[in-house]
């Protein structure tokens, strides 16, 4: 008979598998689902996340964990770390996963399932009033969820949810990273604003046929290290990316025939989330904490590495314009490398997220932390959020929003019921940046790697360092172990100040 520990990983492995029987279903519902079997698609879903939740709160598993707590080994070798980290994340999710209910998992997917296919058809004609029922029921269903898990000491209901994402942060927390990064975006915004520079959009207004774009941002893709071996593309209403099973990883993103460069950030975007996902050792440990990504703020963290300081650097244009000649043709052939870097790097608000610049793109995030939340609390009735959401856009950035299609429709979040996620946008951005740092510190050439087109060093460097560890090490030791401080808003201040004081002509001594 195996040992305790044998036997717990192997029903770890069960859990897991279903969970891939459920993502895959998930794939199929937002890649090539017929909508007509949108209501047998949401009790497949629910079933499989009972099941799910079953297999992996079994009395069994704690039983296991008793046991192998009883056989502890005070070791310091790297195999009894491993173990007892995993050990450590397997309670963490075995005792939270108790608090819950099979029943209420159940109703959360199936919910989350037939409101995401409502939300579709709503933002497509921009009609909030069709999804406010299933956005109040989400939110019913989260608080209820919350109210299981329990408020930590000294927090508030929302810091439950917010743990799901991020482990360990909570919106006290969030609040203090979120102001002064507030406080120092507003000036540098101010500046740039005022600048009088303007840069040319040619580079997002010609057009180029649909098929050759997905052509070319597979390409470039498979050049940044996204195996087409182990993973999958394809187009959907939200771009999004998913660890189905292992070796199996999606990718989906959308298009338009001009902002070909928009397009190609969005991919990059996911395919960081896809990296990720095919750099964790599920080969080695499928179905343990040890394959596992560590939390939606490491996560984003990888997305926006390679969509911002990689795919809006100027060293990856002068490799990536005559790349994109050979597959988009002659049309590029009147812009330079500084004009797409330019084009890409415009500061100017936009009412979508996923479409806006580095530099406004974090007062997004910050304004549906506050909506959220207050909608969590009570505070801010589901009626009430289009003119509270059109509000704050107008005294954040200015903008008027035309319908809800570009408001509060946007996003596809609050219909999947992820109450608690948005922070974590913010959050990997600030990763991302003071990653980015140290990889710059501790690699040789960067910028004249990326100019060669040669991005195996970074990726090499992200796997060895976050990739390969799974849920080793919390997200925030793993950030001061990495780079030596804790996480902060100076690297990315820093990133922006230096791009747009050149671009804008600010200076690379701009402060507020």
């Amino acid at each position: 008979m195996p040992g305790p520990y044998v036997e717990l990983m192997l029903l770890l492995r069960e859990q897991a598998q279903l969970t891939s029987v459920y993502n895959l279903l998930s794939w199929d519902q937002e890649t090539g689902m017929p909508p007509r079997t949108a209501g047998p698609r949401a009790e497949q879903l629910s079933l499989v996340a009972r099941l799910a939740h079953e297999s992996g709160t079994s009395p069994r598993i704690g039983e296991l964990l008793d046991l192998c707590d009883q056989d502890f080994d005070t070791g310091d070798d790297e195999r009894n770390q491993r173990r007892q980290a995993n050990l450590r994340e397997i309670r963490r999710d075995y005792e939270k996963g108790l608090k819950l209910p099979p029943s209420l998992v159940a109703e959360i997917s199936e919910t989350s399932s037939r409101a995401m296919e409502v939300w579709k058809v709503a933002r497509e004609q921009a009609d909030f009033d069709t999804f406010a029922p299933l956005l109040e029921k989400q939110l019913e269903l989260t608080r209820k969820k919350a109210e299981l898990l329990g408020t930590p000491k000294g927090g508030e209901a929302y810091d439950a949810l917010l743990d799901e994402y991020e482990p360990g942060m909570t919106a006290v927390d969030v609040e203090a990273m979120f102001a002064p990064l507030r406080r120092e975006l507003a000036p540098l915004i101010s500046a740039i604003s005022e600048s009088g520079h303007a840069p040319d959009q040619t580079a997002n207004e010609i057009p180029f046929p649909l098929d050759a774009q997905q052509v070319f941002n597979a390409r470039v893709s498979e050049r940044l290290g996204f195996s087409f071996d182990a993973g999958r593309f394809a187009v959907s209403v939200h771009p999004f990316s998913t660890g189905i099973a292992p070796f199996d990883t999606g990718i989906t993103t959308r298009y338009s025939e001009t902002q070909f460069a928009e397009a190609l950030g969005s991919t990059m975007h996911e395919v960081g989330h896809g990296l990720y996902e095919q750099g964790l050792p599920k080969d080695k440990y499928w179905g343990q904490p040890l394959s596992e990504s560590l939390g939606l703020g490491i996560h984003e963290s990888q997305s926006r590495l390679w969509e911002n300081h990689v795919g809006r650097s100027l060293p990856f244009w002068r490799w990536c314009l005559p790349f994109a000649r050979e597959t988009l043709g002659s049309a590029l052939d009147g812009l330079t490398a500084d004009d797409v870097h330019r084009t890409i790097n415009t500061v100017r608000p936009h009412p979508i997220r996923v479409e806006s610049d580095e530099a406004t793109y974090n007062l997004h995030i910050m304004i549906r932390f506050d909506l959220e939340r207050a909608m969590f609390r009570g505070e801010l009735a589901v009626a009430d959020l289009p003119d509270a959401w059109n509000a704050r856009m107008e005294s954040d950035l200015g903008l008027m929003v035309e319908n809800d299609t570009q408001g509060c429709l946007q996003d596809i979040h609050w219909s999947m019921g992820s109450i608690g996620y948005f922070p974590t946008y913010t959050l990997g951005t600030l990763y991302a940046a003071q990653f980015w740092e140290t990889l710059c510190e501790q690699l040789d050439d960067v910028d004249g790697s990326m100019e060669r087109g040669e991005f195996d060093g970074i990726l090499d460097w992200l796997r060895r360092h976050i990739h390969g560890l799974g849920r080793r090490t919390p997200s925030a030791q793993l950030c001061h172990d990495l780079t030596g401080k804790p996480l902060g808003h100076g690297p990315l201040m820093r990133h922006l100040t230096h791009k747009y004081g050149e671009i804008y002509g600010l200076g690379d001594d701009f402060s507020s």
